[in-house]
C-alpha cells in the first residue's frame, strides 16, 4: 500500500474517480449523439440498444459521483472531450469499440490506483464498471464486424426497426408520478 497520509490518499483516490466520471460523461454525450443519428437514419434496433448503453454511462457516472462525494470529493461535471459528430455509421461501431477498449484498459490501471490507496470499495467500483464496459465493448465490436463483413445486408436488415427503448428508460417525472 502506498505509504503516505490518509488525506493524499483519498485525493489520488477521488483524482481517478474523477477522470472516471469525466469519461463516462464524455461517452453519455458520444453515445446520445449517436443514438439521435441512427434513428434519424431509421436504424431504430442500432439507435435504440446505443441509448441504453448511454444510460448505462449515465449510471456508471452517478456511481463515481456518489463513491466521490463519499470520500468528500466535489464530482467533476465536465466532459474527458468533445463529441464526434455526423459519423457514417460503418465508422461509429468501431469508434465506440475503441473507446470501450480504452476505457477498459484506462480503468484497470485506476483500480490498481485504489488498491494501492488502500480503498476496496472504490477498486470494487471499478470492478463492476469494467465488467459492464467490456459489454459493451464486445456488443460494438460484433455489430462493427457485421457492418463490416455483411455491409448493405445486414444494414437493411435492421432498417426501419423501432428505437423505442420502452419503459426502462423512465425519468424523474415519471418516477415522480408512480408510472
Amino acid at each position: 500500500m502506498a505509504k503516505g497520509n490518509k488525506e493524499k490518499r483519498r485525493k489520488d483516490v477521488i483524482e481517478v474517480l474523477n477522470k472516471a466520471r469525466a469519461m463516462e460523461l464524455q461517452a453519455i454525450h458520444q453515445y446520445m449523439n449517436q443514438h439521435y443519428n441512427l434513428d434519424d437514419m431509421d436504424y431504430g434496433e442500432l439507435a435504440a440498444n446505443i441509448k441504453l448503453i448511454a444510460i448505462d454511462e449515465m449510471r456508471h457516472a452517478e456511481m463515481f459521483a456518489e463513491r466521490i462525494k463519499e470520500l468528500g470529493g466535489e464530482p467533476t461535471t465536465e466532459s474527458a472531450s468533445g463529441v464526434e459528430k455526423a459519423q457514417k455509421i460503418e465508422a461509429v461501431f468501431p469508434f465506440d469499440a475503441k473507446l470501450e477498449d480504452d476505457t477498459v484498459d484506462i480503468y484497470n490501471q485506476f483500480l490498481l490506483v485504489c488498491r494501492e490507496n488502500g480503498d476496496s470499495i472504490s477498486e470494487k467500483l471499478f470492478e463492476v464498471i469494467i465488467d459492464e464496459e467490456q459489454e459493451h465493448f464486445n456488443y460494438f465490436d460484433n455489430v462493427g464486424n457485421h457492418i463490416e463483413k455483411l455491409g448493405p445486408a445486414y444494414l437493411s436488415r435492421i432498417a426501419g426497426t423501432p428505437a423505442d427503448t420502452g419503459s426502462s428508460a423512465r425519468g424523474f417525472v415519471a418516477a415522480k408520478a408512480g408510472q
